[in-house]
């Protein structure tokens, strides 16, 4: 395993459609055994193979007790109902976005590194982190979903996650508590430096 350089998004393979992988080989395991160790030392919930200049459709995510690898991941099926949320980006270090849609709840179609076939069904914070990521793979970013005033820097008190932003305790008591209210979720875990895995 290794740490890859995680890309910003002026660079252009976040804008291309990934392609679909076809073989389920040695490589394949370890760029997602790579994917893995970077998200975590990010540190993130989710992350897609174009933010490590891979361009080829594969994410990795991690979200409570939920650990998945998805290969050529589809959302097969989405609820009408959606919510907007605050969502961060590792490959937009230092902001985060607020009022981005996503639906409430997804089903993915995908395969797992060794091409067996798997469905996931998700909801809230999980299902914003899976759309997230597979907006990578097709060269989507959060903020093409808003309006460039939702865009802002992340503020002290917050901590960001790909696609999930979470409030420090003001008491300074080490736990966190979740931002709701419009109701945040998304994709990354990093300091408050850091805006944001996504999926």
């Amino acid at each position: 395993m290794a740490l890859r350089k995680i890309l910003t998004m002026e660079h252009p393979v976040l804008r291309a459609k990934a392609k679909k992988v076809s073989r389920f080989d040695p490589w394949l395991e370890r760029l997602v055994n790579d994917m893995r160790e970077t998200m975590r030392e990010a540190p993130g919930v989710g992350l897609a193979a174009p933010q490590i200049g891979e361009s080829v459709r594969v994410l990795v995510a991690e979200y409570e007790e939920q650990q998945v690898a998805l290969v050529n991941p589809e959302i097969v099926k989405a609820s009408e109902e959606q919510e907007l949320g605050t969502e961060g980006c590792l490959s937009i270090p230092g902001y985060v976005g607020d009022n981005v849609p996503r639906a409430l709840a997804v089903t993915v179609k995908a395969r797992d590194p060794k091409g067996k076939e798997i469905r996931i069904k998700a909801d809230g914070w999980f299902a914003r982190i899976l759309q997230h990521e597979i907006d990578h793979l097709d060269g989507v970013l959060y903020i093409d979903y808003i309006d460039p005033k939702d865009v802002r820097p992340v503020s002290e008190d917050e901590m960001v996650d790909e696609g999930e932003v979470i409030e420090r305790d003001p008491s300074g008591g080490g736990t966190t508590v979740e931002k709701h209210g419009r109701k945040a979720g998304g994709a990354s875990k990093a300091g408050a430096q850091k805006a944001g895995g996504s999926r």
